[in-house]
């Protein structure tokens, strides 16, 4: 049973592949996925759900080639990934998420300086009826959702460069711990084994990153907000 399709058309003549709808979305959207993982089967159909194979003519006239995977990585590319009412709903609930983190890592709300509560920036994307599309990155519909937050909640974009010195006993966990929070800046190791690094984070994570250097240390790292970028 035929499930979900990627369809292209040009000049008269209609192409399709079966696909992984998921694995499909990714490739659309720049990811690392082989179109091998993402073809159902590897054939090029002008009808797949009555089993209608393309001939060779049509696919050299229209992609100047018969191999299946340059064809079919083109089809999902540049046509249409077709898929089920469903799935739209919950790719699109998936992405509404991914931007609600995105929104609530990265800005502040400029009153308090505070990240804004993911569900007080879930409610402002209700109340501002933005529709989440499920074809595009979250990242792609990023400034689309800011500039129609903004006129419900107040909203700054920042991140912040922290520096933290980190005594000798605690420095290596903490070193292999940072190194997944943000971006490096430098790391400067001192001759009696003690750490001293600045890295720059988004700024809604400011207090989650105080929170697990001062776990790890019971305290004792001393942390500076050395830069504020906006």
């Amino acid at each position: 049973m035929v499930e979900h399709l990627a369809i292209f058309k040009k000049s008269g003549k209609r192409f399709e592949i079966e696909v992984d709808p998921d694995l499909a979305m990714e490739l659309r959207e720049g990811k690392d996925v082989s179109i091998s993982e993402v073809l159902k089967a590897e054939s090029i159909f002008s009808e797949a759900k009555k089993g209608y194979i393309a001939n060779d003519s049509d696919l050299n006239e229209i992609f100047s080639t018969t191999n299946v995977l340059e064809i079919a990585e083109r089809i999902v590319k540049e046509g249409e990934v077709q898929v089920s009412q469903v799935y739209r709903e919950k790719k699109r609930s998936q992405k509404k998420k991914e931007i609600i983190e995105i929104i609530h890592r990265n800005a502040v709300d400029p009153t308090t300086d505070l990240p804004h509560p993911q569900t007080r920036i879930e409610n402002a994307l209700n109340e501002c009826k933005f529709c989440v599309d499920e074809h595009k990155s979250s990242k792609e519909q990023l400034d689309e959702v800011i500039k129609k937050l903004r006129t419900i909640l107040p909203l700054r974009i920042e991140s912040k460069v922290l520096e933290i010195n980190i005594p000798t006993e605690y420095a290596g966990k903490c070193a292999s711990v940072l190194k997944g929070i943000g971006k490096s800046k430098s790391e400067n190791w001192n001759n009696d084994g003690s750490l001293l690094v600045q890295i720059e984070i988004p700024a809604g994570i400011e207090l989650e990153v105080y929170d697990q250097i001062n776990s790890i240390t019971h305290g004792n790292a001393e942390i500076n907000v050395i830069e504020t970028k906006r």
